[in-house]
């Protein structure tokens, strides 16, 4: 049994490379598991940085000064945090505390309208049951609109958490834009010259994470756009609140719209009924996932991820558990890493053609 572990360990951590893969890997890990949560302003910058990375080369590409090229790019940064704070999130919040508010009398129009089904199919469902679930539900939803209420009184200290991020990331986006070559310079340092793996791993990388992160912001903001215009000229009920939820839906492939499908219905529901203008609005809703899955996403992504289905949903599933928000928005580039750092992992012949090229330089 030894013998068996210590040739497949010779077999597979036998490189000064790979070792130095595995610690890095775990380094991080561990990074992330005891000061994740300090060092989030970090990761967030970290983020936007690479996501504003493009804004800055395409304004150097028109002969403008880089320190100037990143002042501007951080100025528009500013402006978007801005608008959000002021603008968006007030709305949003206004919205969600009455959308809480009007949850039981939603849940006692939908009680009303479900009570038709044992008339219709008394051998499926029973007036009984339908009571039953709707006496849970209302039960959990009563005070719902209250806790929204005092959320901003009992919850001082993540207000005081965001101010830090408004404050503190528009700074460090700023040094990490405007000194990146330097600290590439500097985190390369501590690796060896020789690296073929690594810079496998990094170019396969590299153009496949950059073009879905930017593409899925962009994305974001197109769908939760559209689906805004739609549904204010449409008329429905908490139309900003419903459009973040769409363009927030398709971090999540697959899952993500199908999830969002029952808000919609269901405001669109109670607002209206079973009338014209509840169809108007899912076949809205419907048409803007067509053109998104099937315009949008093939003219944002140059580069598609060949991930299967079943993988991109473990993934989702894996590291939004793990870390949240952050996890499910990084899931497939995450999964995309995992690939590449297979697809690098030295073989036998990989090490012949390593110790060939070294032989020949």
């Amino acid at each position: 049994m030894l013998s068996i572990v210590k040739g497949w360990v010779n077999r597979y951590f036998s490189q000064e490379e790979v070792v130095l893969l595995v610690l890095i890997l775990t380094l991080a890990l561990v990074v992330l598991a005891t000061l994740g949560a300090v060092l989030a302003p970090v990761f967030a910058s970290l983020v936007i940085a690479f996501l504003m990375q493009g804004m800055v080369q395409k304004l150097k590409s028109w002969r403008v000064p880089h320190w100037l090229a990143v002042t501007l790019s951080c100025l528009v940064l500013v402006g978007t945090i801005v608008a959000l704070l002021f603008v968006v999130l007030p709305i949003i919040w206004r919205q969600l505390v009455r959308l809480g508010a009007e949850l039981p009398n939603m849940v006692q129009r939908g009680q009303e309208l479900l009570l038709l089904l044992p008339e219709r199919y008394p051998r499926l469902i029973s007036a009984g049951q339908i009571d039953e679930i709707f006496n849970t539900l209302g039960s959990e939803l009563g005070g719902l609109g209250q806790t929204l209420l005092a959320f901003s009184l009992t919850n001082l200290p993540i207000f005081a958490g965001l101010m830090i991020y408004v404050v503190v990331v528009p700074i460090l986006v700023f040094f990490f834009l405007k000194d990146s070559e330097q600290l590439i310079r500097w985190c390369t340092s501590f690796l060896p010259k020789e690296r073929p793996m690594l810079h496998q791993i990094w170019h396969e990388m590299n153009d496949q994470v950059a073009n879905y992160v930017r593409g899925k912001v962009i994305e974001i903001g197109i769908v939760a756009a559209v689906s805004y215009a739609a549904f204010l000229l449409l008329g429905v009920n908490y139309a900003l609140l419903l459009a973040v939820a769409v363009g927030l839906s398709v971090l999540i492939p697959y899952i993500g719209a199908a999830a969002v499908t029952i808000p919609v219905a269901a405001i669109g529901l109670f607002q209206w009924g079973w009338s014209n203008e509840f169809f108007y609005l899912m076949m809205t809703y419907g048409v803007i996932q067509l053109l998104d899955g099937n315009v949008l996403v093939p003219l944002l992504f140059s580069e598609a991820v060949n991930l299967h289905p079943v993988a991109i949903i473990l993934a989702v599933l894996f590291f939004g558990g793990i870390w949240g928000f952050w996890g499910v928005f990084f899931a497939i580039p995450l999964a995309t890493l995992l690939k590449a750092i297979m697809s690098a992992w030295p073989t036998h012949e990989h090490q012949a053609e390593w110790e060939a090229r070294r032989i020949s330089e």
